[in-house]
Order: C-alpha cells, then structure tokens, then sequence
C-alpha cells in the first residue's frame, strides 16, 4: 500500500483511513482492451480524465489537471516517456541511473521536511505546509512538452529558491530565502550555500526561521565543508535605512564614548574609576561616605572609592574586581561609559566579554618597585595580556595611567623606566606612539585626574590631565547605515512584568521602541517594549550606544549571553565549524591538530578543537610560507580550522568586525587571538 503524508490536517477520531478503499472492487471490469493493441486504460481514469483530474500512480492524489506533479508527494504527472517510433506507441527503456518513483516519493517527503517554518500559511488559519519549490517546477514543466526525456525533466529538479518573489540562477548549492519583504538579492555562486531568512509576521507572539535545519542537513549528504555565500552582504549593501537611524546635526546629544579600563591586579583601576567619578559629581557625599565607613569596619579604608563599582559582596571581601563594573560620567566632548575590568588572571573571560564593547582603553600601571614588573611578566602579568586583547579588540588608542606615582615620590626617572618598558612592548603589538598617551597620576591623592597635579613633585610633567586626555581621543567611525546588530552581553529576566531584558552595545544600525528584532540564535522575534541608556528612558539608541533592551513576546529561555539581537530581514550566521587566521602569543606548549582551547568571540565562550592546521603565514607579506605544518609554536601567524561544542553567532571579519574577532585561551592563558576567515556550513560533532 502506497505511504500517505501527513500534511496537518485534523482528523476526526473516528475515522477509518479504510473505507476509503473497495475490497469488493472488480478490477476485470475497468478494463476495456482497443482493437489498435494500445495500452488498456481503467474507466476510473477515463472518468477522471474526463473532470479535469489526474490521479497520482504513487499516493493516490487526484490533483488538478493543469499541474505536472503530485501536490501531496512531488512525483511527475508522466514519470514514463512515450518514444514515436513507426507510428507505434512504446514505453522508453528502462533507465538504470534515473530515479524511481520510490525515490522521487523519498525526496518530495525529505524536502517537505526541510523547508522553513516562514512559508506556513497562518493567515488562512490552517496547518497545510506548503511545499514552495513545486510552483517553481510546475512553471518549467508547463513550458515543455509531454515527451521531453526523463532526463531533462530531472535536470529541473534541481535545487530551486523557496522566494516567491524573483528567481534566481541555477547552481550546484542550496538557496535558501524566506520570503522576505525587503527589496530582492543577489544569488550566491555554485557550490554554496545562501542562507537567508527574513520576518514578515505581526504581533508580539515569537516567530521561528528554522531554514538552518534544512541547510546543516544538506550539508551533512554533501560529505564535506561548504562555504556560506556573499548573498547575505549584497543583500546588505542594498539595505536603506530610515531617516530616524541616521542621527541628525541638529542634535544636541553628545557622543557615547565606550572606555575600558584594563590592567594588572591591584593596580588601582577601581580607585581611579571611583575616585573620577567623585570628583565629577556621579557619586554623592553621602554614599561616599556610607562606603568609607563600611571599608574601614572590614578593615579595608583605602578600598572606600573601588566600592562605587565594587559592589558585591564577595568582590568587597576579597578586595577584587570579579565582574565588569559599569559606570557614566559626562567630559566636555563626551558621555563616557567606564567599563571597569577585572584584573585577575582567573576573570579574564570577563575581562574579554565586557571590554571588546570598547572604543578607547586605559591600561592602569602600577608605579611602585615589583609591581610594574610582575604586571608585564611573559608568564603571568597581565598588564601584558590586557594589552594584546585590547589591541585585538580593534582599539588602537590607549591612555597609559602610571598611578601610585606617590608610592615612589613621583620620581621623573621612575615613569620614564616604566614608559620605556612597556613603550617597546606597545609597539610591537601594532600601537602607534601618537595615539598612546602617557599620564603619571595618584588616584588615593587625586593627582592629574581633572585637573594639572597640584604637588609640587610632580611640577616636572607638562601633558594633559586625565579627563583632558580623554577628551582628546577619536570616536571610531559607526555605522548608522547597516542593518541593526547587537551582542547580547547580559540577559535579565523580570518574572512580575512578563519580559526579557538584554545588555549591549549596538555595533551598527538602530532600534527604537516598538521595533522588530530577530534574537539569534533561537531566531525568535520579538520586539523592543523600552529602551534604557544610562539607567534613562530613551526613545532611538543608535550605533555606539550602550543600551538596555527590554523584550516582549519572547520567552527568557530563548535569550542568552553570548547571542544577538539583529535585524529580522538581515540574520546573523550560525556556525560551528570555522575557519581563523591566528597570531600565536608566548607558549611553550605547541598548538597541534586535535588540541582543545577556550574559545572567544564577543560575549560567547566555547569548548573548541583544532581539526585542520592549514598553512603558516608571512608575519609581514601574509603569503603562505608552508602547508599542513605538524604544529604551531610561539609568534607564527597561521590559517587553522576548528569545530565548537556548540554554534554560535559569528560573521566573517571582512563583513562584521565585532563578530569576527576571536581568542584562544589555554589553562587561563590566552595562547591566540585571530579573526575569523570562513565559516562552514557542515555542522561537525
């Protein structure tokens, strides 16, 4: 008996699939055999013929006259061709490489499976799936006659695009488009796969783009690694944004400056962060006070500043910063958000997850004997690996803070000891002399911090002070222009009000309230209820802003750390299997095909294992130098594939510098930083 599909309707319970079917059907009487020797024909067909039919000789369908293939399973209407040969009628030889209608049943029920969520038809309140690519062929089919080869008719059947609107050039890849509303694309060359989905629907109810499915399961019959297509970015550069996203001369608002403080623990960075935000009237007298006498019941009176940002109990106690404390404060040019790290070697994976928001970064020093030294150690100082993330975050201005310069009596020969040293190292992870600024400075004595030092020690330095130095710094150029994409660093969720709230900073495009987004990777939408810049409500956030994003209709389980709130007609990608171009940082211990690293990119952290070491690099030139090295050592440049436990949102470097950005990370030590190159569909195990 012929397999049924099952597609959505309800059925009563009390019916019977059986009695639909005859037993006591005489099929002897059908039969009428012609005097001209043609092939009989039933007189069920004749009648179904006659009523403008066709029965499927696989399901058992009756389908519309006018279309050339089953609605239910996607088999031809005429499988079999008739050759004219002496005016005689006969069926073609049997083909051994054709498919036969077992397979083509197979496939019409493997792509009803795969297709996206998107081409459900809600709006006529049914859960009939409509197979979108049997349009396309009935209007080839329809153009070609009845006696075309077997062949030719397979041929069309090749992978199509499911967008109802355009039609795109045949390749050897899978298009994949939902139906968008947006304006059409380009499609992607042969041999890959163009993955795009868009959302049209309405409401506050979440929607599901599950087109990654069809793709990672045709990936997986292909046998090896396909490469995502460059659709996405042509469809990118037609986008245009509305005027309300492009932020207009005629405001007064001044530019969000993203600033992170970086360096070695106990250098002073959450005094110095405490203590500029008293100074500038962010924190008041009385908890200023509240926190010097809460310090000096624990014994701790010259932590009372670090408190402002240091609010935990378990960061008080143990006098370290553990998270990425935030802050605001207002400068001449700028509304500055003080992104304050951790300087623990054990917190570095914080450290990375709130500074790669940053635009400019101060590196704080600690002046006094040893502790400078230990902070640029090869081994564990992080006063050296802050700078090489921090580099890699694309930032290339920096402040350089010498603070505790009281604790060695503001000694000229002191700072220019320190700025020699770590001068070198600066400079030789890509630095420029003229965007690092060099400021001695005592947070505890308030020395240089908004104004020019008042002890008479340090009367030997003639540069700017702290927050002149900030202001002289560049804002990065942001793009207004492109589609909405932001990290999610941090998710909230209010069980009282029904919503989701996420933490980020927009790398590019806008958002406002009321506005769709798609929240990957669950590629859920949702949409913005309010928005929050500096604990403010705020109508419009534009790219460069810091902002809180408060969700409705999502639940919290859809949401992460680590995803991305994008545009709903313009997805991230979501992959696993990637491939980086990395710098190997000081190891001792090779890299080799197989070893397991921490890997990071913006706010996600992954398991990861290198798979393929494809090729070392010129460090100057970026030519290929050797292939398929055995291994990896210290300061090498390389091409290397790895697979992660789990996907994540990622983008290539050329596209999206926010999300093409990685680190490596070994036992607590970052091993490698690089950028991400390609990124493969296959998704690996």
């Amino acid at each position: 008996m012929p397999r049924k599909v099952d597609s959505g309707f309800d059925y009563d319970d009390d019916y019977d699939v059986y009695e639909d079917y005859d037993y006591d059907y005489d099929y002897a009487d059908d039969y009428e055999v012609e005097e001209k020797g043609t092939a009989p024909e039933t007189k069920d067909k004749q009648k179904i013929g006659s009523i403008g039919v066709w029965r499927c000789p696989i399901c058992t369908f009756d389908n519309e006259d006018s279309m050339s293939a089953c609605d239910i399973c996607g088999v031809l209407r005429d499988p079999l061709v008739k050759v004219n040969t002496d005016s005689h009628t006969a069926a073609a030889p049997f083909k051994f490489n054709a498919p036969s209608p077992d397979d083509l049943v197979s496939n019409g029920l493997r792509s009803m499976k795969l297709k996206s969520r998107g081409n459900v038809l809600s709006e006529k309140e049914t859960n009939i799936l409509v197979e979108p690519e049997l349009a396309t062929k009935r209007s080839l089919l329809s153009e070609r006659e009845t006696n075309i080869p077997v062949e030719s008719e397979l041929a069309i059947e090749g992978p199509e695009s499911s967008s109802a609107s355009g039609t795109g050039d045949k390749h050897n890849g899978v298009n994949e488009e939902g139906s968008a509303s947006g304006s059409g694309t380009e499609r992607g060359k042969s041999n890959v796969v163009n993955e795009e989905d868009s959302a049209s629907g309405s409401g506050n109810e979440p929607e599901l783009f599950d087109s990654s499915m069809s793709v990672q399961t045709l990936s997986f019959k292909s046998g090896k690694a396909e490469i995502i297509s460059e659709g996405k970015t042509a469809s990118i550069s037609q986008y245009n944004p509305d005027t309300w996203m492009i932020p207009s001369k005629e405001d007064d608002e001044l530019s969000q400056l993203n600033l992170a403080i970086v360096g070695h623990v106990d250098s002073g960075k959450s005094t110095l962060s405490g203590r500029l935000l008293h100074l500038l009237g962010q924190i008041s007298q009385k908890d200023m006070h509240k926190y010097q006498k809460e310090a000096k019941q624990l014994g701790k009176g010259s932590f009372a500043y670090a408190w402002a940002l240091d609010e935990s109990a378990e960061e008080r106690e143990r006098g370290i910063t553990m998270t990425v404390g935030v802050a605001f404060f207002t400068s001449k040019k700028y509304h500055v958000v003080l992104l304050d790290s951790p300087g623990h070697r054990d917190f570095v994976p914080k450290m990375i997850s709130g500074a790669t928001q940053a635009d400019a970064a101060i590196i704080v020093v600690d002046a006094s004997m040893g502790s400078f030294e230990a902070g640029i150690d090869a081994t564990r100082g992080q006063t050296r690996e802050h700078a090489q993330l921090v580099r890699s975050f694309g930032v290339d201005q920096i402040i350089v803070v010498v603070n505790k310069m009281d604790a060695v009596g503001y000694s000229k020969e002191r700072f220019d000891v320190v700025k020699q040293k770590l001068g070198t190292f600066l400079r030789s992870y890509g630095f420029k002399d003229s965007s690092v600024v060099w400021i001695p400075a005592s947070a505890m004595e308030n020395q240089n911090l908004i104004a020019s030092p008042s002890d008479a020690r340090l009367s030997w330095f003639k540069g700017p002070s702290l927050l002149d130095a900030i202001d002289s710094l560049k804002l990065p150029a942001r793009d207004y222009s492109k589609p909405l994409l932001m990290p999610i660093c941090d998710v909230m969720k209010s069980n009282s009000q029904s919503q989701v709230s996420v933490c980020g900073k927009l790398e590019s495009g806008a958002i406002r309230t009321g506005f769709k987004v798609l929240v990957m990777p669950s590629r859920e939408v949702a949409v913005a209820r309010s928005l929050e810049k500096d604990a403010q409500q705020c109508k419009i956030a534009r790219a460069g802003d810091s902002v809180t994003v408060h969700l409705q209709g999502i639940e919290g389980n859809s949401v992460r750390a680590g995803g991305v709130i994008c545009h709903p007609d313009y997805p991230v990608k979501v992959a696993n299997h990637l491939e980086l171009k990395i710098l190997v940082l000081d190891i001792s211990t090779p890299i080799l095909i197989g070893s397991q690293l921490e890997f990071h990119i913006h706010h996600a952290k992954e398991a990861a294992r290198i798979v393929k070491i494809s090729s070392l690099l010129d460090p100057k030139t970026g030519k290929t130098t050797k292939k398929s090295p055995r291994c990896l050592v210290a300061k090498q440049n390389a091409i290397v594939e790895v697979v992660l436990q789990e996907a994540v949102c990622v983008e290539e470097y050329s596209n999206c510098r926010a999300l093409g950005r990685v680190f490596l990370r070994v036992s607590g030590r970052t091993v490698g930083l690089g950028v991400v190159t390609q990124i493969f569909n296959k998704m690996e195990d």
